[in-house]
C-alpha cells in the first residue's frame, strides 16, 4: 500500500481472523483496503451526524471511485436502542444490502456496536468493516466482535458476537474529538495497563499529557499497545468462555450500573463510568487485602490527574447493586467482579457476596 506507513495487527481467530490497520492519514488511503469489501462498486456507510459532517468528505475522497451510500443517524448513546436498530435494518434492506457485500461502521462505539449487531442479524449475518473515530472505539470496542444495544434493564444486554472483516484506524480523526470524549477514551487505554501490564501503566503516567494534547507518536503507541493486548486476549477467549476475556471488563460492572443510573446519557460517558469503576475495583480489592492501598491510591491519583472521575457521587448504593445484578457475567444470586492483586494483576473473582458489595458502595456514597 502506498503513502504513509501503516501498522498491522492481526486478530487470530482461524477462519474469522482479520487485520487491524493503523496509521496517520489512513482515511486518505482507504480505497485499496476497502475495495475487496464493496459490492457493485458501492459501500453502505453507517455513521452519525457529527462524524459525517466532520469526516464524511475526507472518507469519500479517500475511497476514490467507490460510490458511498451513507445512513446518517443521530449521535449519542440513545442511538444504541431497539428503535434505532429497527430503523437501521429497514434502511439497509431498502438499499438492498445482502450477504455479498459489507456495511461500514464509521463512528464511535455507539455506531460500531449498533452497526455490528445489525450486520449480525440482517439476513442471518452480513459482513462489516469498522472505521472507528473515537479513542475509546480505537482501543476497545472496534476490535473483538462484541456487538449490542442497550435496553431498560442495562447496557449491552442484547447483542451478538460478530467479528468485523477488517478494522481501519486513523488517529488523525481524534484531532476533532472533544476533550471530554478524548479523556473518556483514555480510560480504556489505562485499563490495559491495569489488567496485565504494569510497565504500560507507568508509561501512561509519564505520557498521558502528551497523548491527550495531541502528540501523534504517543497516540500511535498507546493505540497499538492497547490493540495488541486486546487482540491476544480475544484470540485466546473469543466468546468469553475461559474467563480471560472477562478481564477486559475491569471497571465495567460498576461502570455499567452507573451508566444505567445516568439513563445512558451524556451526563456520564462510558469511559467516565469505567474510570469510576476501575477506581472502585482497586479500592474494593484493597479493602479485601488483595492489593496494597498504595496501588489503589496510585490508580485513583492518575485517573484524577487526567481529569477523570473516581467517585460515585450521590448514586444510590442499593440501586447500583440492583443494576449490577443484571450484569452478563453474573449467574444466580452471586456477583462476579474483576478485581486486582496489584497494578497489572487483574483477575476474575466469582461468588462475591452482594452484602459485601452493598456495604462497600454505601461507604463510597458517603465519601
Amino acid at each position: 500500500m502506498g503513502g504513509r506507513p501503516l501498522r498491522r495487527i492481526d486478530v487470530a481467530l482461524g477462519e474469522r481472523s482479520y487485520p487491524v490497520l493503523l496509521g496517520n492519514g489512513l482515511l486518505d488511503q482507504a480505497a485499496e483496503p476497502l475495495r475487496p469489501y464493496t459490492a457493485g462498486g458501492r459501500l453502505v456507510v453507517v455513521t452519525d451526524q457529527t462524524i459525517w459532517s466532520l469526516w464524511g468528505d475526507k472518507l469519500t475522497r479517500g475511497i476514490g471511485g467507490i460510490k458511498v451510500q451513507p445512513i446518517v443517524l443521530p449521535p449519542g448513546e440513545e442511538t444504541k436502542s431497539w428503535p434505532a436498530l429497527s430503523g437501521l435494518i429497514d434502511d439497509l434492506l431498502a438499499l438492498g444490502v445482502d450477504r455479498s457485500g459489507h456495511i461500514v461502521a464509521f463512528g464511535g462505539g455507539v455506531i460500531g456496536d449498533l452497526t455490528g449487531f445489525a450486520a449480525a442479524i440482517l439476513k442471518r449475518g452480513v459482513g462489516y468493516v469498522q472505521i472507528p473515530t473515537t479513542l475509546l472505539a480505537h482501543v476497545d470496542s472496534s476490535v473483538g466482535g462484541k456487538t449490542a444495544i442497550n435496553v431498560a434493564a442495562g447496557k449491552n444486554l442484547v447483542g451478538a458476537f460478530h467479528q468485523p472483516s477488517m478494522v481501519l484506524i486513523d488517529p488523525q480523526v481524534l484531532n476533532t474529538l472533544p476533550e471530554r470524549q478524548l479523556r473518556a477514551g483514555y480510560a480504556e487505554v489505562v485499563k490495559y495497563g491495569l489488567i496485565g501490564d504494569r510497565d504500560f501503566f507507568a508509561w501512561c503516567e509519564a505520557n498521558s499529557a502528551a497523548l491527550l494534547s495531541g502528540d501523534a507518536e504517543a497516540r500511535l503507541h498507546a493505540t497499538e499497545t492497547s490493540i495488541r493486548a486486546k487482540a491476544a486476549i480475544v484470540a485466546d477467549d473469543e466468546r468469553e468462555t475461559s474467563g480471560r476475556r472477562a478481564l477486559l471488563n475491569l471497571g465495567h460492572t460498576f461502570g455499567h450500573a452507573l451508566e444505567a443510573e445516568a439513563g445512558f446519557s451524556d451526563a456520564l460517558l462510558h469511559g467516565e463510568a469505567v474510570a469510576i469503576g476501575m477506581a472502585l475495583a482497586f479500592r474494593f480489592s484493597a479493602e479485601r487485602g488483595l492489593c496494597s492501598p498504595q496501588d489503589a491510591e496510585r490508580v485513583d491519583a492518575h485517573l484524577q490527574t487526567v481529569g477523570l472521575p473516581t467517585r460515585i457521587g450521590n448514586a444510590s448504593a442499593e440501586r447500583l447493586l440492583e443494576r449490577m445484578g443484571q450484569d452478563k457475567k453474573n449467574s444466580g444470586s452471586s456477583l462476579t467482579l474483576i478485581l486486582a492483586r496489584g497494578i497489572g494483576k487483574a483477575f476474575v473473582e466469582r461468588d462475591v457476596k452482594a452484602e459485601e458489595v452493598s456495604a462497600f458502595l454505601s461507604r463510597e456514597a458517603r465519601c
